[in-house]
């Protein structure tokens, strides 16, 4: 994890009040836009609605004025023109089946043209009534034509402006718009609250993230919640043992900086005799290859810190690579008196080459290193039940129980006095630990005090 994912709940704490309030702003603007949508799309249908109802009003109106015309004609034979006196609202036009225009109470009929393609008139003329709304071509407005056939074969027809339709809806606009800003000034009120409803247990998380049983949260943020608190605890757990590792890194490198830089101050003023100066120079060169080893397992372990999960893998023979090491080490092993063997055959794993060499290593210079005069390591490479097993073993001092569960923390000595006089820098099991995982090997440690200790790494089956 990077340190900025660290300073999360900090941060949370810091800035929540201008990081909530951008977020109450978006779902306050996201709800009043969803309002006025709803709205807006109410009132448009709404007048549609409306719209239809009055254009149907407005068509059964002549409708009736047409069927009542025709039936005062028929049963009074009153002339055409009679009905001049008729509203000023209706227009009234008879048309004979030919299309000719006879009587018009709008436009002299002498200047109207044929009316037979009429919509209207032919429906009537076919089916005994008819219905258009269209463009007048005689008084360039829109009109409700009705018509319907009369006995004679003529066609009259009732007309009114699509105007007075619309009219009436626009008295209705502003009742609309009065209805719609109230809509709105409620909406936005309730959307007020919602907002600050839904987005308080999100506050309550972010200011109570390190305890989190008390309080009230959504049930569908719950796995969302956990995770974040697993990875906080994660969190805080790294960054503990990263000031851990700081603080003992410190520690590690003062001591032999602090050895040789004595020595090196006594013998630069001269308070050494002739005798003493060799063994003040030796003192000197095995705190700075001690300084050396531990800054070398320190980026190496930061090194593997850093690489990426899948390192390259290749076939490799264990057997093989375990042999090299322990060849290494025989002149080391010599000098500590301990001796080294390996025993097993080829087996083959899924492995990047660098890593295996040093995972056997550190597990071969631990057990040399910790091990008794007379001593032995045996390194043993064999098939499992569970995969290719590299074991070593040693008969040096063991480790006993409480100190087991953390022989693989970085730094952690059982015996500090004999890993300094042994120089140890406590990362060497570390390393180990951070390779099979890596790997996916799984480490599993027997020991005894005054016995001895084996580690076993167990690798998965090799890859087809």
């Amino acid at each position: 994890m990077k340190n900025r994912f660290f300073l999360w709940p900090k941060v949370c704490k810091l800035k929540k009040g201008m990081v909530c309030k951008t977020m109450r702003k978006k779902i306050h603007i996201q709800f009043m836009l969803i309002t006025a949508i709803a709205i807006l799309c109410t009132v448009f249908f709404s007048l549609c609605v409306s719209y239809d109802m009055i254009k149907d009003q407005v068509v059964e109106e002549i409708r009736s004025y047409a069927f009542l015309l025709r039936d005062i004609n028929a049963n009074e034979n009153i002339s055409w023109e009679s009905f001049d006196s008729i509203q000023d609202e209706l227009r009234i036009t008879v048309v004979e089946e030919d299309g000719n225009v006879i009587y018009d109470n709008y436009v002299d009929k002498t200047q109207m043209d044929n009316h037979a393609g009429r919509e209207e008139i032919q429906e009537a003329l076919n089916y005994g009534e008819g219905y258009a709304v269209r463009n007048s071509d005689t008084l360039s407005e829109n009109l409700f034509y009705f018509a319907v056939r009369m006995g004679d074969d003529a066609v009259i027809r009732v007309a009114k402006q699509a105007s007075n339709a619309w009219g009436v809806l626009l008295r209705l606009i502003p009742l609309v718009s009065g209805i719609v800003i109230l809509l709105f000034i409620l909406c936005a009120l309730l959307a007020r609250f919602s907002t600050n409803r839904l987005i308080a247990p999100v506050e309550n998380v972010a200011e109570h993230i390190n305890n989190l049983e008390d309080v009230e949260i959504y049930e569908e943020l719950r796995p969302f919640v956990a995770t974040i608190q697993r990875q906080h605890e994660d969190i805080l757990k790294s960054a503990t043992m990263r000031q851990d590792f700081t603080a003992n890194v410190s520690h590690e490198l003062k001591t032999p900086l602090t050895s040789i830089s004595g020595y090196a101050e006594l013998m630069e003023n001269n308070l050494v005799d002739a005798e003493n100066i060799t063994n003040f120079a030796r003192a000197i060169h095995q705190n700075a290859d001690r300084l050396l080893t531990l800054i070398n397992d320190i980026i190496r372990l930061s090194e593997l810190d850093a690489i990426p999960q899948a390192p390259e893998f290749e076939e490799l023979d264990l057997y093989k690579i375990a042999q090299n090491c322990v060849q290494l080490l025989q002149v080391n092993a010599q000098n500590h008196n301990v001796r080294i063997l390996l025993n097993g055959n080829t087996q083959m794993v899924y492995a990047n080459r660098q890593m295996m060499e040093e995972l056997i290593y550190n597990l071969c210079d631990n057990a040399i290193r910790y091990n008794k005069p007379e001593g032995s390591v045996e390194v043993n490479i064999f098939q499992g039940k569970r995969g290719v097993v590299l074991a070593v073993k040693d008969t040096g001092i063991g480790i006993s129980c409480e100190h087991q569960e953390r022989i693989f923390e970085r730094f952690y000595r059982v015996d500090k006095s004999r890993s300094k006089e042994t120089g140890g820098t406590g990362l060497g099991l570390a390393i180990v630990k951070h390779i099979a995982a890596v790997h996916e090997a799984a480490l599993e440690l027997v020991s005894e005090p005054g016995v001895g200790t084996q580690i076993q790494v167990i690798f998965r089956k090799t890859h087809n």
